[in-house]
Formats: C-alpha cells, structure tokens, sequence
C-alpha cells in the first residue's frame, strides 16, 4: 500500500528550476532509498513534502488523501517525520526531558510536571527499540548515535508512520550504524515506512527496498534494489554531457610546487599525501561530508592536524596559522562566500585590499592613488560588474562577489591557490570566467586546489582527479582517464581501476 504518492512535483526559486515534473512513492514499511548528486533536489522534493516549501505544481497524497501541507508540524501532526543531520536535541536537559520537548505531560491545568511518568515512557519507547539509556542521562554526554536514537523514539512516541532520514550515518561509528540499522528494520517490521537519504551506495544496498533518483532535479527512475546494482545507480546519478561550458584547457605543468604527506586530524581525514605541480589544477571529488574542505583548511593552517608534513618547492615549511600559509604564498578562496570570504559591509575596495594592506600604506598611513589604481586594475582585469570600488560588495551578483574574493587573493600573488566550490551560487556566465580565470593563473606557474561537488566541472577544469570518501583517498586519476562513474565509485567507497 502507498503511504505517500508524490506527483508531477515542480519548483522554483526566481528564475531557477530546482525541480520539474518529480515523482516519488513510499509504500507502508519499505525503506526507500533517495539518492542523487549533491544539488539534484532531494531535499528540497522532502521540504515540499514535509510543508516547509510549497510546490508550484503537482500532486501529493498521504494515505489517498490529498493533501498540502503548510508546516512541518502539520505533517508530523499527519505522521511524517523527519530526522535532520542537525539534530534537535537540546545538550543541557535529560533524555526524558528531550524525549517530551513541547509535549511535556502535566497534571490538568495545574502544568506541574509528571516527571515519573515522563521517565517511564521513555524507557519503555526506547526498549521498543532495542536501546537502553538512562532517562535521566544529560542529552549533551551521548555520543550522536545515541542523541539520533532519542529523535527516532520521539518520533515513535508520536505514532509516526513515516521517518525521513537524511545522511543519518553521517556522523556515526561503525557499531552506531549497527545499531541505527537494527532498529530501522525493527520499525520497518511495525509497517513504517522510511525515506532514506544518503550518498553511501554500501548503506543503500544492505538496507533499502527500492531506491529512486533525482539528478538536476528531474526522476530518472525508480528500481527495486534486488534487481539492479552499483554500477547502474552511478550511470542514473551522473548521466550528462560537459557541453561547451568549459574554455580549452591546455595543461603545461612544471616543477613540484606543494606536496602534502601523511595528512591526519582526528574525526576528519586520515593519511593523506598527493602533491601539486606549478601550472597544474588538482581538482579534489567527493560527497558532501567526506572531508574535502576539512584537508584544505589543515593545508591553510585554519584546522591542527595530528601528523603530517607540507613542502613547498622541495622545502618543509610549517604552517601552524593562516598568516603563515599566506607568508608562503598560499591563497585560500573559502567556499563559504559571505561569512568567511567577504566583509559584506564594506565596499569592493576595501574587500580587494584586504588580504594586501601593506602594500599600500607606509607606517599606517595608506596611499590612496597607488590603492585607487590597484582596485580598477583589479576589476577591469576580472570583469567585475560593479559601479565603481566604492560599491557595497553586498549588493554585487553571486558571480561578481565571487570575482571580489578570487581579485582579494590574486593581490598576494599567489603561488598556490585553493579554491573551495568556486563557482558554488554562480550563473553559467561568470562560471566560465572564473574558469578563465584559473586557465591564465596556470598559465604564470600557480599550482591551483579546487574542490568541488559538481563532476562536470571537476572533469572540465582538473588535469588530475583526486577523490576523497570518508576522510580517505580513493582514487588519483589522470583527466585522460577520468569519467563520472570512475569518480562517483571511488566517491562512494567502491574501487576505481586507477593506482592510488
């Protein structure tokens, strides 16, 4: 039986289509698999659901009924939950005390508390689980694993007849995910039904039922998972061409210019070592979560590690702080723009010297022609449309802000440059110009970084591939050899055909 039946769902934001014309079903107690790159919609088709977001067009259905949602207490009030990555639990009060957050049990009017009762059903609800934790615990001394499984008692508590978990093994150890998944299908047994949202292949197959996939925001299909596999999942989650959206790209690499061995910090990644020539794009693949970002702030000196050594042209150096990485000549575009890359209430100018003051002022004082040419040499040669250096960077397009933070870091003439999801919130034009961009860095002998989650601009962009999954190198592929399926492999845990 149908539970949930979602038909010919469409979305916008402004002018962009997230999604157009999606389908999706879950049957009473199936665990349903929804997958698809990062950005292919999956969180939004479950926001629309759920009545966070409203659909544009379509149907949805709960038990026949159609329905619209307009909160997502009116959903759970319908028994669909969702369990987020972020979890709701408040550290500072008991397990009970999270167990009833908002629907705490009173005597009568009086609102004094039945603390007993309270403790009871939680012991009782989490021994329907499987699970025994003291109601009286403090929330904040368990580990995630156990903070995750208050969530899905509360969720039983409150009759719920159908859980949305999104990445729920994020965050868990080995036997946490034992243990989530012994309980998924204790409540699967019961007749819930559970959307399961997760980028680990490994997971899907042991767990789901069916599976369905979303890529660009379109259905390319649903299967029964017994009667498919690994490598056709790929091929549904990365079926596009490249198209004309990258500029020619002809690699000349020199010297080594960085070379990182043995990279270790702890719950983050673990023995990594790769290296980077001068003229050379490394571009860094993996799913969200998998330790990306985490890698390039060590090399940057924003995160400690507990081992590892860098070289620069052949020579060890430390790097403890980011001004030491910016002393070595490296440059680090964050891929959070507007709370790490700019200062939003101050104007271009001011954003584009940041990185550079000293080399306008002489003993505080700053020398305003040299900083005034330096800033329309800057936005004429990255193409900023701007009205002038005096514009609020916060009224800029995404693209231009973007342009802003890549001219902030070109002004320490950078020897190596990390680029972190550079074209993250960008239109299709100003994408290729930062592609330009980087192809004329290469060109003067930077070694460039970049990380990114979409595969089409990690195989137009990157001489070389290296893919990260779970805080580990996977895969190290050449752009000759280099294809979406090698890479969403190696992404997933699955074995490429490359040498590591």
């Amino acid at each position: 039986m149908e539970f949930i039946k979602m038909k010919g769902i469409t979305k916008s934001f402004g002018p962009v289509q997230v999604l157009n014309k999606v389908d999706f079903a879950l049957e009473k107690g199936e665990i349903h698999a929804l997958m698809g790159e990062n950005g292919a919609g999956k969180s939004t088709l479950m926001k629309i659901l759920t009545g966070i977001y409203q659909k544009d067009e379509g149907a949805i259905e709960v038990k026949g009924n159609l329905v619209n949602f307009k909160s997502a207490k009116e959903a759970e009030l319908s028994g669909i939950t969702v369990i987020h990555q972020e979890l709701n639990i408040i550290p500072y009060l008991t397990v009970a005390e999270n167990m009833f957050l908002g629907k705490e049990l009173t005597h009568g009017k009086t609102g004094l508390i039945k603390t007993r009762e309270m403790k009871r059903k939680t012991r009782d609800y989490l021994e329907r689980l499987g699970v025994g934790l003291d109601p009286d615990q403090e929330a904040g001394s368990l580990s995630v694993g156990q903070q995750q499984m208050i969530e899905i008692a509360r969720a039983v508590a409150t009759n719920s007849e159908v859980l949305i978990m999104d990445e729920p093994t994020a965050a868990l150890t080995d036997r946490e995910i034992e243990v989530l998944f012994e309980v998924m299908n204790k409540l699967r047994e019961q007749g819930v039904g559970i959307v399961y949202i997760s980028h680990r292949m490994e997971e899907i197959f042991t767990m789901c039922d069916r599976i369905t996939v979303l890529r660009d925001g379109q259905s390319v299909g649903t299967k029964q998972i017994k009667e498919t596999n690994f490598e056709e999942i790929v091929k549904m989650m990365v079926g596009r061409e490249l198209g004309e959206r990258f500029p020619p790209r002809i690699a000349k690499p020199g010297e080594e210019r960085i070379r990182v061995e043995n990279f270790t910090a702890a719950n983050a990644f673990y023995d990594i070592s790769f290296s980077v020539k001068s003229g050379e794009i490394l571009g860094v693949a993996g799913l969200m979560g998998a330790g990306r970002t985490e890698i390039m702030e060590a090399i940057f000196g924003k995160r400690s590690i507990k081992s590892g050594r860098i070289f620069l042209d052949g020579k060890e150096v430390k790097i403890k702080r980011p001004y030491d990485a910016i002393k070595a000549g490296i440059g680090f575009i964050t891929e959070d723009r507007k709370d790490e890359g700019l200062v939003l209430s101050l104007s271009v100018r001011e954003n584009l010297v940041l990185t550079n003051l000293q080399r306008f002022s002489n003993r505080g004082i700053t020398a305003d022609k040299k900083e005034a040419d330096y800033v329309k040499a800057m936005i004429e040669k990255l193409k900023i449309k701007t009205s002038g250096g005096e514009q609020a960077v916060k009224s800029l397009s995404g693209g231009n802000q973007q342009k802003v933070v890549i001219g902030k870091w070109l002004g320490i003439d950078p020897q190596i440059l990390i680029l972190d999801e550079p074209t993250r919130g960008v239109d299709v034009g100003a994408k290729k110009e930062i592609y330009t961009i980087m192809n004329q860095l290469t060109e003067k002998g930077v070694a460039i970084i970049m990380v990114s989650s979409e595969l089409p601009e990690i195989l137009g962009m990157s001489d070389r591939i290296m893919v990260i999954h779970e805080g580990k190198l996977t895969g190290m592929l050449n752009r000759e050899e280099a294809d979406q399926e090698k890479i969403m492999q190696a992404a997933t845990g699955g074995k490429t055909h490359e040498k590591i």
